[in-house]
């Protein structure tokens, strides 16, 4: 995942959710409320999102260009989602990695007065202006991941947790390696020059400091690519002769570290994979190589930023809360998938 921009855990009020949880909250009938007897419950009940066809709604997709597994599943998340609505119509764009035309696109979709804007920027700070813009004319803004530099561009942000991927791949690996003594690690980021990567690293070290048998001996970024996880791996594997785990922070430049890791010949160490591409669970589930766990950045938030598009324009709020309007902010959850639960996640698995 190529973010230029990402969102901090503790600059915003985030409400904390699992990907399955968020899209079954967003897709809910009515209302979680169990007791409807009175007339503030029945409000609640009336303006709550549900899958029932109301209100026709128009919703604008932006996002960057999908040149990355991970990018192309948000595009492919959002169109499937808003075919499940009838009451909801799609204008999405091309998608593009320069900042000046995905303004250009946003500017169009503006300008047809769609009702909701889903918008994926390519820079968050660099578009910052153009969801300004769009919150100014009237259509509110749901921001999905990379965030904008002021929340009065957006009603709502949706992404995932950088720093909780690293947090969670840490306490996987501690978990497995805590008998272990003088246990070593090393990591395979991405590019480091990204908040992102920062934040990953930044959760991975936190993580192992409950550890103190264990020991992170090497690090090298790669760049999200295949041929980059393929080169920067064969420079940890020759530097580093004997260590016991790895946490590659992509999948898709996971697929050239695997590459570089069977050529070498190694099989003595686990893997741990980082945003669930479905070829990593499918070897996770096949259990016959060195990768034994993924954390999840969920592509399914595309998904979700739809569902709360839609909540927006129908003037509803979200199934499961008690709140009558959709939060302000919603960052989901980096599960680990392993064999043990593979089977539950990979339908959102992407390629």
């Amino acid at each position: 995942m190529r973010f230029p921009q990402s969102s901090s855990p503790t600059s915003r009020r985030n409400l904390l959710l699992g990907t399955a949880a968020a899209g079954a909250m967003f897709a809910a009938g009515c209302t979680s409320n169990e007791n409807n007897d009175s007339d503030e419950n029945s409000k609640q009940a009336a303006n709550t999102a549900n899958d029932k066809p109301g209100k026709a709604v128009t919703i604008g997709f932006a996002g960057p260009q999908a040149d990355h597994g991970w990018l192309n599943a948000i595009n492919e998340q959002a169109k499937r989602r808003a075919k499940e609505y009838k009451d909801v119509t799609l204008e999405i764009t091309e998608g593009s990695n320069d900042t000046a035309q995905q303004i250009g696109q946003i500017e169009t979709l503006i300008n047809k007065k769609v009702d909701v804007l889903v918008i994926l920027p390519a820079d968050g700070k660099a578009l910052t202006q153009v969801g300004l813009k769009a919150m100014r004319a009237g259509i509110p803004v749901v921001n999905l991941d990379r965030v904008f530099a002021s929340p009065q561009a957006y009603r709502c942000w949706i992404g995932g947790d950088n720093y909780g991927m690293g947090l969670n791949a840490g306490h996987y690996i501690g978990e497995q390696l805590k008998d272990k003594k003088n246990a070593k690690v090393i990591e395979l980021a991405g590019i480091d020059n990204l908040e992102l990567t920062r934040q990953r690293t930044a959760g991975f070290n936190d993580a192992l400091k409950n550890y103190p048998n264990i020991k992170k001996v090497g690090r090298q970024a790669a760049e999200f690519t295949v041929e980059s996880g393929q080169s920067k791996m064969a420079q940890l594997l020759q530097a580093h002769s004997d260590f016991d785990a790895l946490w590659n922070h992509d999948d898709d430049q996971g697929v050239g570290a695997e590459r570089a890791i069977k050529q070498a010949g190694r099989d003595d160490f686990l893997m741990v994979g980082g945003a669930g591409a479905k070829h990593a669970m499918d070897a996770i589930k096949a259990d016959n190589t060195v990768l034994k766990a993924t954390v999840l950045y969920p592509p399914t938030m595309a998904a979700s930023a739809i569902d709360l598009a839609r909540a927006l324009g129908q003037g509803k709020g979200v199934g499961g809360l008690a709140e009558l309007e959709i939060p302000a902010s919603l960052t989901l959850y980096s599960a680990v998938v392993t064999k043990d639960n593979v089977d539950e996640y990979l339908p959102t698995g992407f390629s």
